[in-house]
């Protein structure tokens, strides 16, 4: 999608702002250093599988975001059936919750740029997962999940593999389908 050949819409469509979006675009396609964004969270452990994110200041458009006033506080915990309080989504739910919202933001987003209407979307998102590998019961079998299905049903009168297309721009499909290289390095204190 660029700003120069993308459909010129003075509104906004599925609750975005169409003209906001094709200016970002603009500002990007004359100065690639923009389109370089940096997401940012701390984590901090609380007792047994609970543990909080503050997700609050990032980088984005060439420069560090100021508009956010306070963070936003994520809790994760363990399941019972992990000897967990149960009293927060677990981090495997988060990567799904993280899918879904991703593949539906970026298809919405997509559509309204190119002047398609949503009037709703509906996902559904399961992971399977052997928990021998992250357990360390079996070296063949993975840590993670080992396939996770998305249904998505939408509402619009464009065909099912147009909205596809747009959803599959997703970056957090990206991340989960393609792998990625982590860099990660543990301090002791």
């Amino acid at each position: 999608m660029t700003a120069s050949n993308a459909l010129q819409i003075n509104t906004v469509v599925n609750g975005v702002d169409v003209d906001h979006i094709f200016k970002l675009i603009g500002g990007i396609e004359q100065d690639n250093e923009r389109s370089k964004f940096q997401f940012r969270l701390n984590n901090n452990w609380i007792d047994g599988g609970h543990n909080r994110s503050s997700i609050k200041g990032y980088f984005a458009d060439g420069r560090e975001d100021d508009t956010r006033t306070k963070p936003f506080v994520v809790d994760a915990d363990e399941p019972a059936v992990s000897a967990g309080n149960d009293s927060a989504p677990n981090p495997m739910e988060f990567v799904l919750h993280a899918l879904a919202s991703c593949l539906t933001s970026t298809m919405v987003y997509h559509a309204a740029v190119q002047g398609i209407a949503i009037n709703s979307v509906k996902s559904f998102l399961s992971g399977d997962m052997d928990v021998r590998g992250m357990l360390g019961l079996s070296d063949d079998v993975r840590k993670g999940y080992n396939r996770v299905n998305v249904r998505m049903i939408v509402d619009s009168t464009t065909n099912a593999a147009t909205l596809k297309e747009l959803a599959l721009f997703s970056p957090v499909y990206d991340i989960l389908s393609r792998s990625l290289h982590v860099e990660f390095k543990l301090e002791t204190i």
